[in-house]
């Protein structure tokens, strides 16, 4: 049988590649703290018996079964949540990776990091193609994120020259779907509860920041296809995102808007420290290395996403 560890399980993302997991016939441990996750996203998942749920801090997890792939997505992912526990992210994404590494060492898996397009940090090439190296403040309120990212990789790097570990490197442009947080702190949940709420819609600035969003099942296609793409076949990170997703803020903020019932007016408020510019993924790898691109346009993908945020909110909206 075919055999998966994926880390960050109780995630936004990491419940959706599990459910994925699951139905492709895998096997699947999902090892999480909840220290962001939540136990309500495996709710399907708990009920199948492929499924085996480790609460572990993956920083010092113990032994890790032994699998064939290992999906490494541990590690707090919004703004809030990382500038929250700037440690608790540095520590998950240099010990966790690297207990991460050392298992995939062991038992000969292949891994695939689930990195981000913050490594570029306020990026000066638009869009941004893997080639860049980024424009990242160290230390930065975002630092703790982005630096993490880029140790990660860096430690996945060395463990792939020195011990032949084979490791996928995935640069993940904003996700979004259902399962978010609602108290998340990005920018499509936001919008969506305060859309829902009939509060205002808060955009941070002018709003004339861009962002690329890619809706969350054609994120995971993109990393099962990294998993099960032949060894020597992916020389280097992959962006994978949606290019024609790209909105302004603003724009982001008035679709969400009418989508939720066009009750909330627009309320600019201060600008985040060291918030990027703009973000667009260049993604000729993922096209030409993996057969993959993005398929669910943004309106699509809030419409699929709006009633199941309406549903926790208790049908607020």
């Amino acid at each position: 049988m075919k055999t998966a560890l994926v880390t960050g399980a109780g995630g936004f993302l990491g419940s959706h590649l599990v459910d994925r997991l699951l139905a492709d016939g895998y096997e699947v441990w999902g090892l999480d703290n909840f220290s962001t996750g939540s136990p309500r996203n495996l709710t399907f998942a708990r009920t199948q018996r492929r499924f085996h749920l480790l609460r572990r801090d993956l920083a010092s997890p113990g032994p890790l079964p032994r699998t064939g792939v290992i999906y490494h997505l541990a590690s707090p992912a919004s703004p809030p949540r990382y500038q929250a526990d700037p440690v608790g992210t540095l520590r998950v994404n240099s010990a966790g990776t690297f207990s991460v590494l050392q298992q995939a060492m062991r038992g000969g898996a292949r891994v695939v990091l689930a990195s981000t397009s913050e490594v570029y940090g306020d990026p000066e090439v638009h869009p941004q193609p893997e080639t860049y190296w980024g424009h990242v403040n160290p230390i930065g309120p975002r630092s703790c994120y982005d630096e993490g990212k880029r140790f990660a990789e860096a430690l996945s790097v060395a463990f792939a020259k020195a011990e032949g570990v084979d490791v996928r490197i995935a640069r993940i442009f904003n996700t979004y779907g259902p399962r978010m947080a609602l108290d998340d702190g990005r920018v499509v949940s936001n919008f969506i509860v305060q859309g829902l709420r009939g509060e205002p819609l808060t955009v941070q600035g002018r709003g004339d920041q861009s962002r690329s969003f890619c809706y969350v099942s054609d994120l995971v296609e993109g990393l099962r296809r990294m998993a099960d793409a032949p060894e020597g076949r992916l020389p280097g990170p992959v962006n994978l995102g949606n290019p024609r997703g790209e909105r302004t803020v603003t724009e982001l903020a008035r679709l969400i808007a009418r989508l939720t019932g066009g009750r909330s007016e627009i309320r600019h408020i201060v600008r985040a420290t060291d918030d990027p510019e703009r973000r667009r993924p260049d993604i000729r790898r993922a096209r030409s290395w993996l057969g993959w691109e993005p398929r669910i346009p943004l309106p699509r993908g809030l419409t699929l996403t709006i009633p199941e945020f309406r549903e926790r909110l208790g049908g607020t909206g």
